[in-house]
């Protein structure tokens, strides 16, 4: 069997507790494994030992279910160490599926380590129409909802807050996306996010900026004339949507 490879390029903290779980798994699906990665925070952007997660993606020759009922106690451990629930796939699952995710396959290209098998990833080819074609879905998807959400409780409830803010945090990815889109690099940093797409698409970053401010300090949205906010809102994500559907 391939010996585990790369964990030196790993934060130290991150490969300390990411071998004995890659053992683990090997000794569990050796035979089956064609390929392990680490990707996100793990590989060493932004990585805070003890409370950054650690992700991995194993690629599998075939699944059954078995697979996953064997994996249940290494992966319930793995919790306890900061090791998020592993992503299972096999190579032609993954290839079948870029073009549904093609901003989950696109954030862990960009950052990801081998650490065990072949890199089938560096061949896999996502397809800027597919990124561009689910941005504008995600963005129209959540300008929809936010609607339904004010005819439904109106200005008196914390739902709406709830709402505008899981709007902005499920946005983020496709905010990093556009920015690719648009042939520039994202920042690894939210704010710094916000500013770039504001910047790229002409929009008024002190809306999103607020969402974001808050999110951060744990504060109520609801202190501003909210029902102003909320306008303000829907048109940055009506101006945007329009420009990603002439990209």
């Amino acid at each position: 069997m391939e010996s585990i490879k790369n964990l030196e390029q790993l934060p130290a903290a991150a490969a300390k507790k990411i071998a004995p779980y890659l053992r683990e798994m090997l000794a569990l699906h050796g035979d089956r494994i064609r390929a392990v990665f680490i990707y996100g925070s793990a590989t060493g952007h932004n990585f805070i030992p003890a409370i950054s997660d650690i992700n991995s993606l194993f690629i599998f020759d075939y699944l059954d279910f078995t697979v996953f009922k064997k994996s249940l106690k290494t992966v319930a451990w793995g919790k306890k160490q900061n090791i998020a629930a592993p992503l299972f796939l096999t190579q032609e699952y993954m290839k079948s599926t870029v073009d549904v995710f093609p901003i989950e396959f696109r954030d862990i290209k960009e950052n990801y380590r081998l650490v065990y098998g072949e890199d089938v990833l560096a061949s896999l080819e996502i397809k800027g129409e597919h990124i561009r074609l689910f941005c504008e879905q995600q963005i129209k998807g959540k300008l929809v909802r936010l609607r339904e959400a004010y005819l439904e409780v109106g200005l008196k409830s914390k739902e709406l807050e709830s709402v505008i803010r899981g709007s902005y945090r499920d946005l983020l990815p496709v905010f990093r996306s556009l920015i690719r889109l648009k042939g520039k690099k994202p920042s690894y940093e939210k704010e710094n996010i916000i500013k770039q797409l504001c910047a790229e698409f002409q929009l008024d970053e002190n809306v999103f900026l607020l969402i974001h401010t808050h999110i951060i300090q744990g504060r109520t949205i609801r202190g501003y004339p909210f029902e102003s906010f909320l306008e303000s809102y829907l048109e940055q994500l009506k101006k945007l949507a329009s420009q990603v559907d002439q990209l």
